[in-house]
């Protein structure tokens, strides 16, 4: 056994390295145009078993190009990535209710009056959301 300290990346990076270069190209990528986007220091191989693993997850969607797949993210950003996994979770949980009341309850009293303002009740009355983007009952759309 070595005693050279391993080299490992902290989990989630090479997810993070290839949906940067997935964002960056805005347009979609087989696994050999990742690794060169990468510049290569990673094996196709690899990059391919992290985009299997992203798709898995309904992080990014493939259709066939050729002999293989290209990938595209369904997420624009850090943001839409962080605002997924917290959708997912909650789905983890039969009682929604109280799992965004303790998640609600944990807040900085400055996330809770952001969190007011974006459902709508900025004056913190509580007051009933008044619409996204997405429009009214959107609640179950993926982000």
């Amino acid at each position: 056994m070595s005693d050279v300290p391993s080299a490992r990346r902290p989990a989630g990076e090479l997810e993070a390295e290839v949906l940067a270069a997935l964002w960056s190209a805005r347009q979609p990528m087989t696994p050999q145009d990742v690794q060169t986007a990468l510049g290569g220091h990673l094996a196709r191989t690899t990059i391919a078993t992290i985009l299997a693993r992203l798709h898995d997850k309904g992080t990014v969607e493939r259709t066939r190009a050729g002999r293989a797949y290209a990938y595209t993210p369904t997420v624009q950003d850090t943001a839409g990535l962080a605002a997924r996994r917290m959708h997912t979770e909650l789905g983890r949980e039969a009682d929604r209710s109280t799992v965004l009341a303790r998640f609600v309850s944990d807040l900085s009293a400055e996330d809770e009056q952001l969190l007011r303002a974006l459902l709508g009740g900025g004056d913190g009355d509580g007051g009933p959301r008044t619409g996204s983007a997405d429009g009214p009952g959107s609640a179950g759309a993926p982000c």
